[in-house]
């Protein structure tokens, strides 16, 4: 079975700021060392008024645990330094889009925005297989920007299953 990750059409040049790419370079980084442990490599981070408030990759393997993804890692990390669940104001960085359980509890956190760089058209909550995140049901509606650094994270998650299936 062949994954297809998309990075989506590239966004208007400039249209990143220079914090959100550094921050999104910053996920790249933890993304490859989450390869290097032999985990999909994806990274994660939470920041909010100018500081990260919790970083996060892949544990899913190394922790036997399904729920140690990059976004969840990184929430809960965040929610530990500021002594709640409640993270109001942040914005989630991720090299993928988030799946349904990571989505969830992004809008549970009530983080404000979310910000990730590929889309994942078959775990995707950001409707790509998924409308988790654009729900209009919900009480809690964080802004969505799709594709920062969209085609530098999914090359790394296509070379790390193409060397899988060799």
């Amino acid at each position: 079975m062949r994954l297809e990750l998309q990075a989506g059409p590239p966004p208007p040049p400039g249209s990143w700021s220079d914090r959100e790419l550094e921050l999104m370079r910053r996920c790249l980084r933890l993304a490859r060392a989450a390869g290097r442990r032999g985990e999909v490599p994806v990274g994660a981070l939470v920041e909010r008024d100018g500081r990260v408030l919790g970083v996060g990759s892949n544990r899913v393997e190394v922790g036997q645990d399904a729920s140690l993804h990059a976004e969840l890692v990184a929430l809960r990390a965040a929610s530990h330094r500021v002594g709640g669940w409640r993270l109001d104001g942040a914005t989630l960085y991720s090299t993928l889009e988030p799946c349904p359980m990571c989505a969830g509890a992004a809008l549970l956190a009530r983080v404000s925005q979310v910000v990730y760089g590929a889309l994942d058209p078959r775990k995707g909550a950001d409707m790509s297989a998924y409308d988790v995140l654009s729900n209009s049901s919900g009480n809690h509606h964080p802004l969505v920007s799709r594709g920062c650094l969209g085609q530098e994270s999914g090359a790394l998650l296509q070379a790390f299953f193409q060397r899988l299936r060799q």
